[in-house]
């Protein structure tokens, strides 16, 4: 068995950074990967096409209990850098969408993870595909880890270890909750850990109204009392998906309320008063079609007067027109679970950590980064900032 630097444990986005990084100072690691090619979320983000950071990243962009300690962090590692490093080493350069989101003007995620593949041959790093750690124990000078490979079990010493395992979405990707595990088996705080960035559902007696309007889309503003998002929301047969509720599904918790402005662009009241001022002939229906589908308007049929000439309007009914447009209350009963989130809220305490190197402070020598720490990026390019950021912040301490 070779003597290795340092094991990471997922080769992930944090842990293919990390060897990339560790590879270029003169380590050598070893990446062990439960899936059969490294890289497998990276493959599938952004719909294969991998929003790979966010050109307006702070952490005011992440849930957590601690996000002040993310500027430790993003001194050492910052956008630019990410955008150097995919320049320098992967020959890609990044196109903007919306919002700052960054993609390889080549629309390919695959070109990402072969940045990585090619500089971890290049520096001649180590990776074991289809291989689990299984159990990951303290010894005299470092760790032991059991790993499964081939039907063989191997025990390897090593001084360092990085858990860059990822968190619980999802299965079909070989997500694991073992840095979570091993974190408790260590002693370490949890914070609670939940789906984010995860479309919500809708039951009871209003759960056929969201079902008819399945696949209707509408630009809107989603927001409770911590936060709003601009966006699109999608209606579904289960509920609500789309940007913006994706967005305040991570600050959302159950039994909570949130709101919908379906029409964030205009005053409806002043639609409705420049109707009166021209006569008042069209009715609500009419007004309402020339912002909102077809469907979508008749829909509004059970809460609404659609076919009330303006004209004819009382104040009561134009406020509870107005409120409804404006002040659209939802109440969830839950979420579309792991399997269709894009992230996992929670995890490791940062407070158990090294905010300079991501070193567990009670264990050293033992270091965690990306989805398995408290810290969760919005949709759009964040969270693999973050997962790159404390790849390259690990590295510089192995």
């Amino acid at each position: 068995m070779k003597q290795f630097d340092a094991i990471i444990i997922g080769a992930g986005a944090c842990g293919l950074m990390c060897a990339a990084q560790a590879g270029l100072r003169g380590k050598k690691t070893l990446v062990v990967e439960r899936n059969d090619k490294p890289g497998a979320k990276i493959l599938i983000s952004g719909g294969g096409r991998c929003n790979y950071t966010n050109l307006h990243t702070t952490k005011d962009n992440f849930v957590s209990e601690n996000p002040h300690f993310l500027n430790s962090i993003f001194s050492q590692w910052s956008v630019d850098d990410t955008i150097n490093f995919f320049e320098n080493y992967g020959g890609i350069s990044g196109e903007e969408k919306t919002l700052g989101q960054l993609f390889p003007t080549t629309n390919k995620a695959k070109d990402i993870v072969s940045t990585f593949t090619k500089l971890l041959f290049d520096t001649q790093q180590d990776i074991w595909l289809n291989s689990e750690v299984k159990d990951l124990l303290p010894v005299e000078g470092g760790y032991e880890l059991v790993i499964h490979r081939d039907n063989n079990v191997f025990r390897v010493f090593c001084k360092k270890v990085v858990l860059a395992s990822g968190g619980l979405p999802v299965a079909k990707l070989g997500a694991s909750d073992f840095a979570l595990k091993t974190g408790r088996k260590f002693g370490l705080n949890i914070i609670p850990t939940a789906p984010a960035l995860v479309p919500l559902t809708i039951t009871g007696k209003e759960a056929d109204w969201y079902a008819s309007l399945a696949g209707n889309s509408v630009f809107a503003r989603v927001y409770n009392d911590k936060i709003q998002f601009e966006e699109n929301i999608l209606f579904t047969h289960w509920g609500l998906s789309g940007p913006a509720i994706l967005q305040i599904s991570s600050y959302w918790r159950p039994s909570e309320t949130f709101t919908i402005d379906l029409l964030p662009t205009q005053s409806l009241d002043k639609l409705i008063q420049q109707e009166r001022n021209n006569g008042g002939k069209r009715t609500i229906a009419q007004l309402l079609h020339d912002y909102f589908s077809k469907k979508l308007v008749e829909s509004f049929g059970k809460y609404l007067p659609l076919d009330i000439k303006i004209a004819s309007l009382s104040k009561s009914d134009a406020k509870t027109i107005i409120s409804t447009i404006h002040q659209f209350k939802v109440k969830p009963a839950g979420d579309k679970g792991y399997d269709k989130a894009e992230v996992m809220r929670g995890g490791i305490d940062t407070n158990e950590l090294n905010a300079k190197t991501l070193e567990i402070k009670k264990s050293p020598g033992l270091y965690v980064g990306g989805e398995a720490v408290d810290i969760t990026g919005w949709l759009g390019g964040y969270n693999f900032q973050w997962a790159w950021a404390s790849g390259y912040v690990i590295a510089q301490d192995l």
